[in-house]
């Protein structure tokens, strides 16, 4: 077994695809021609974006739809950057709400909580020290 992909059903697939460009700097590696599915470039393991009817197709029971939901899902996306609270303070300009501001750990890291439009949980962190 091999982790290959997250993949979070969004109500709109291209507009989170632009706003983790716009917030974190990631770039788009692609988008399907229906904007039903697309992939942000993040290495080894993909961060994927699916649309909510896709997950209606997929499977009939339903899911909670984490923009709708009043707090946020039990789940986040960890990136990882030398300065927190220069990107904290970066997506908050481009549309992300604070959860928790940039704080010193007592393991020697730096992070924070944000989340985005689309309602997904992320963590903004430095590398764990070695």
């Amino acid at each position: 077994m091999q982790f290959a992909y997250t993949i979070i059903y969004v109500p709109d697939v291209a507009a989170s695809l632009r706003f983790f460009e716009a917030a974190f700097g990631l770039t788009t590696r692609f988008l399907d021609d229906s904007g039903m599915y697309g992939e942000l470039d993040t290495g080894a393991t993909t961060l994927a974006f699916a649309a909510h009817e896709m997950g209606d197709f997929n499977y009939r029971t339903g899911h909670v739809a984490a923009h709708s939901s009043p707090k946020p899902l039990g789940f986040e996306i960890a990136l990882v950057t030398d300065d927190v609270p220069a990107a904290h303070a970066h997506a908050l300009h481009t549309g992300a709400a604070e959860l928790a501001a940039p704080a010193q750990k007592p393991w020697g890291q730096t992070v924070s909580y944000l989340r985005c439009p689309d309602g997904i949980m992320v963590e903004l962190c430095t590398a764990m020290p070695a």
